[in-house]
């Protein structure tokens, strides 16, 4: 695929984007703003004060208290897709962006400000998820081969390291505060499911066991709670999480247990791709849509 299809294909969802917050304990939801066009994935900033989420490739910051929205300049990055993180200062963002040469994901940081992307991942397809807590490496999702599985890199490239490698599709991978874990969805056991295991890729844990295909695992910043979001079984294919479906926000506790229920919706792809927890531990950012 060339970068000129992407983008069509990428411009073929038609619907109203909602912006919302839901706090995950007493289920209480907020409308902060709706668009006439497609918004995905926001990410809370550390101060609490912004939401950063993309929008036809490029990456816009919504200020909470006055709805403002100020697009962060990335140079030659206007081809971005809902997997972006900030590293734990808040001083940069990274963001995957299709590579015109191929169209192809790859891994780019640059200043939450804006300014000039560094590549960081030479290999594509890579598509981003996580940032280790002490700012020295990416945990991200990649094909090689023909199969999609965890790597980790160092924030300034060089040699990527692979931490999965069995059938099926492992994605969303997403380090816990503590640096202790990587917390990924994989197909493994059938449907998709929820994982953790350590950051080398050793003892991998299965820890949400639901007759439901659950991806994107997002860690709570006091690294006690564990969101993710759920399709019903049967209603998509499990390696795949498309837009436009009613889909549920689930809890669990970081150390394992029942999971519940915070907040349905009509979502999927866009809604919840990476990390939007509230720096107070009680507030979850997503998009819901509307045909």
């Amino acid at each position: 695929m060339d970068i000129e299809t992407l983008r069509k294909w990428n411009n073929q969802r038609d619907s109203f984007s909602i912006l919302e917050t839901v706090d995950v304990f007493t289920g209480e939801r907020k409308r902060l703003k709706e668009f006439d066009y497609v918004i995905e994935a926001p990410n809370w900033t550390k101060d609490g004060k912004s939401l950063i989420f993309n929008s036809k490739g490029c990456i816009y910051k919504y200020e909470l208290a006055s709805g403002a929205i100020n697009k962060i300049e990335s140079g030659f990055a206007i081809d971005c897709n809902n997997d972006h993180v900030l590293s734990p200062d808040n001083s940069q963002i990274a963001v995957s962006h299709h590579t015109h040469k191929d169209a192809a994901s790859r891994i780019y940081i640059l200043p939450l400000e804006g300014g000039t992307p560094r590549l960081v991942t030479e290999k594509g397809p890579s598509y981003l998820h996580g940032w280790s807590p002490d700012g020295q490496a990416l945990a991200y999702c990649a094909e090689r081969g023909g199969q999609y599985d965890i790597y980790t890199i160092s924030v300034n490239g060089g040699e990527e390291r692979q931490l999965t490698n069995l059938p099926g599709l492992d994605d969303g991978p997403e380090y816990s505060p503590s640096g202790e874990y990587i917390w990924f969805n994989s197909t493994r056991t059938g449907l998709m499911q929820v994982w953790r295991m350590g950051t080398d890729g050793a003892n991998p844990e299965h820890m949400v066991k639901e007759q439901a295909n659950c991806w994107f695992p997002h860690v709570s910043p006091d690294g006690k709670w564990v969101s993710y979001i759920a399709y019903a079984k049967g209603d998509v294919e499990p390696g795949d999480h498309p837009a436009n479906k009613n889909v549920e926000l689930r809890l669990i506790p970081a150390e394992g247990g029942e999971s519940r229920l915070i907040v349905k919706l009509f979502g999927g792809q866009g809604t919840m791709n990476v990390n939007s927890w509230s720096p107070d531990n009680r507030t979850i950012a997503f998009v819901s849509y509307r045909l």
